[in-house]
């Protein structure tokens, strides 16, 4: 089973938000404390807004200033708030080395990116915020346990057929293309960003 303090977090949201297939949400659908097997509580308005953004934040890693400043960044941008909001999450560079396989968690994600074992366009780069643009090439640091550990999870991974459609992968040579930005499609359905949107906006 996954940590136990990795999963309190997504048994208070109710959801499976660290990436692990034996999340101890799916077992223990109730939040955690003393008093969690009350259930969870009828939420205001305001309350839902708030675990809805805690959701989101806690499925991408990240710190609520972190966050909010992607909001405030896709608020400058003409278009869909929401759209572009979801796509700047996307395209952090942690997000597409979990998404093409080569990592099992987000969480796993940043930490390869920390330690250095992710190239971008072929330079080392350890900025797990960093946004990749269309036409940038991820790539795995050819060190051999590093290949191998690899290697091992895209032959594991299930869900091959899956693959965003902005992403090309090539699995022979460990490393990922961005074809194009996330459309609409390709972001997180599972989320009512509307109310995060609206969160922000108070």
């Amino acid at each position: 089973m996954a940590k136990e303090p990795r999963c309190k977090m997504c048994r208070r949201e109710g959801r499976s938000l660290c990436g692990s297939a034996k999340c101890a949400v799916l077992k223990r659908k109730y939040p955690p404390g003393m008093h969690g097997h009350k259930g969870y509580p009828r939420l205001s308005e305001y309350g839902k807004q708030l675990r809805e953004k805690q959701s989101l934040k806690r499925l991408y890693n990240l710190r609520e200033k972190q966050f909010k400043n992607y909001f405030l960044k896709a608020k400058k941008v003409v278009g869909n708030t929401t759209v572009i909001f979801l796509r700047l999450l996307e395209q952090r560079l942690d997000n597409v080395v979990y998404k093409s396989g080569f990592a099992p968690t987000r969480r796993a994600a940043r930490q390869m990116v920390g330690h250095g074992h992710i190239h971008v366009n072929g330079r080392r780069l350890n900025i797990p915020s960093y946004s990749v643009n269309v036409g940038d090439t991820i790539s795995v640091k050819q060190k051999k346990s590093i290949i191998k550990a690899v290697e091992q999870r895209l032959s594991q991974k299930k869900d091959k057929d899956l693959l965003p459609s902005w992403l090309s992968l090539d699995t022979r040579k460990q490393e990922v293309t961005i074809l194009k930005l996330p459309s609409r499609e390709d972001l997180p359905q599972d989320f009512e960003t509307d109310l995060i949107i609206a969160f922000y906006s108070r």
